[in-house]
């Protein structure tokens, strides 16, 4: 058995990639970017891939990302460890807590906050949790915005010779997710036993399973954490668990229905969309205040890139 650590060493059968994903450091807290990237644009409708932390705050210190906009996405927001307060134009504001998920969607546009709450920060706490991006279809990018949280409760489960998965979105494993969705996809949390094995879903053309905690084995090499690996379409997939076993986050869907333009939090199939996104929000900033909030991010001087031309940061 052989470890992969380089990412020019031969991949194993079925394995078409790995990505290693961008490090940012944002006041202390640690973020890793997978997607997009150079070498994938999207993995089914996931456009967007950051592991948070894990990461620890002083008393007095935590999250604190100032209102800012989105279009032609929904954001899926899943932690392990810790909670971030949502607020949106909407009117919403929710916490979220480990094994939750935070469902918003963008659609023709929507202001959002995310911040730790007041009573957390009375006292030193960690944070660790994935945020996401999922493209819409062309046919929904305009779609009215809407939020949806969904308790970890009501989430589907299944255990079996040491594999826990919670299906967070979509469908996969004989199980279908509460969270409304608008395009054929799948999106679970694993936790592996040392040794337990857990299959990637066939019937979903686009496929990846990025390596949390631990390691992984696919065909006889070794995965450690931080990796993001993407299977060729139809290939029937097993991974195994490490000694220390794993935890990992497996995502895809159908292929896209072309490709995305992407700009700081907008995405669009439209280049034109996103330069009059840009306008508006300097403009008025969409006309659409945070309840609670009195100050936002500007506009930033960025280009449009189609995703996976460049490594576009937040």
């Amino acid at each position: 058995m052989s470890v992969t650590t380089d990412p020019t060493d031969p991949l194993p059968p079925g394995l078409e990639t790995v990505l290693l994903p961008r490090t940012h450091d944002i006041g202390g807290f640690e973020v890793r970017r997978a997607l997009p990237a150079r070498e994938r644009q999207m993995v089914g409708p996931f456009i967007f891939f950051d592991q948070m932390g894990p990461g620890e705050f002083l008393t007095g210190s935590g999250i604190d990302v100032r209102p800012h906009p989105h279009i032609g996405l929904s954001t899926v927001t899943y932690l392990f460890e810790g909670e971030i307060m949502h607020r949106d134009s909407l009117g919403t504001e929710q916490p979220i807590a480990p094994g939750d998920v935070n469902w918003m969607t963008a659609g023709q546009g929507i202001v959002h906050s995310e911040r730790t709450a007041a009573a957390r920060r009375a006292a030193p706490h960690k944070l660790a949790g994935i945020q996401s991006w999922v493209a819409l279809p062309k046919a929904h990018e305009e779609a009215a915005p809407a939020f949806r949280h969904h308790g970890a409760a009501s989430l589907p489960v299944s255990e079996e010779g040491g594999a826990k998965l919670r299906l967070i979105a979509g469908t996969g494993w004989g199980m279908s997710a509460p969270v409304s969705v608008l395009s054929d996809l799948f999106y679970a949390d694993a936790a592996l036993a040392p040794g337990a094995v857990v299959p990637m879903p066939d019937h979903h053309e686009e496929r990846a399973a990025y390596v949390m905690n631990g390691s992984v084995d696919v065909a006889g090499q070794v995965f450690d954490s931080g990796r993001m690996l993407v299977f060729r379409p139809g290939d029937r997939m097993v991974l195994k668990a490490g000694p220390q076993g794993a935890r990992l986050l497996l995502l895809g869907g159908a292929t896209m229905d072309g490709p995305r333009f992407l700009y700081w939090n907008f995405v669009s199939s439209s280049r034109d969309r996103i330069e009059q996104a840009k306008q508006d929000w300097a403009r008025d900033r969409f006309n659409a205040p945070v309840p609670g909030e009195s100050d936002w991010i500007p506009l930033p001087e960025k280009r449009v890139v189609r995703a996976g031309e460049g490594a576009p940061t937040s």
